[in-house]
């Protein structure tokens, strides 16, 4: 059975995958921007509120997530309390640098810190902070990104990308064989269409800790 803090976690965890706050969410899928606020889930007496299916599909629409994606959040926030593990983490001025990440894009153990985080089934997955305001105004200096080499990337995803030039948050507008195009989260950055062969890695943000 599902419980109403599983539902609820799962909304929050969606928006942090795509970049927005649960207001931000609600906002991006045309609801009203408290639909998901704390203080819509409860009512009087503290009688449990419940978002409606719309809501959901909504927001499903939007972020282009399956309602199987959806699913399995709502899974992993019903995994045991306290499950945790030490991902590795960089602050991403450091993961520019050379010989930090294996030929597959992974960390080299040595080169990196540990930061505790809730485990999410994800074996590959790695923390960054982020070091600057280049994509905000959605991700700023000093939030921490948990990434995942290995997810599924779709379009809308927002993703770090590692080229010759360094790390990148952007989100994906476009894939082909040959190219990713980005589109950049700061009005005042320009988009970026990159070869496939210049892109050393790229994996899709999984979680925002503020």
């Amino acid at each position: 059975m599902l419980s109403h803090k599983q539902i609820w976690s799962a909304i929050d965890a969606l928006a942090a995958r795509y970049g927005h706050s649960p207001s931000g969410l609600a906002r991006s899928a045309g609801l009203d921007p408290t639909t998901f606020n704390k203080s819509k889930r409860t009512g009087p007496q503290a009688r449990l509120r419940w978002p409606s299916t719309e809501s959901v599909s909504k927001i499903l629409v939007v972020t282009g997530a399956s309602l199987e994606d959806f699913v399995a959040l709502v899974t992993k926030s019903g995994g045991a309390r306290g499950a945790s593990r030490n991902l590795p983490f960089l602050t991403m001025k450091e993961a520019q640098k050379k010989k930090v990440f294996d030929e597959d894009g992974l960390p080299l153990a040595k080169a990196w810190d540990r930061l505790s985080f809730p485990d999410m089934g994800d074996d590959k997955a790695f923390a960054l902070e982020i070091s600057n305001d280049a994509a905000a105004p959605v991700f700023r200096s000093g939030q921490v990104l948990v990434v995942s080499p290995k997810a599924e990337v779709r379009k809308g995803d927002p993703v770090v990308v590692k080229n010759g030039v360094g790390c990148l948050i952007m989100k994906v507008a476009r894939q082909t064989a040959k190219k990713v195009e980005l589109k950049a989260f700061n009005p005042a950055m320009d988009d970026l269409v990159l070869e496939r062969e210049k892109v050393e890695w790229m994996a899709r943000i999984m979680w925002v800790r503020h």
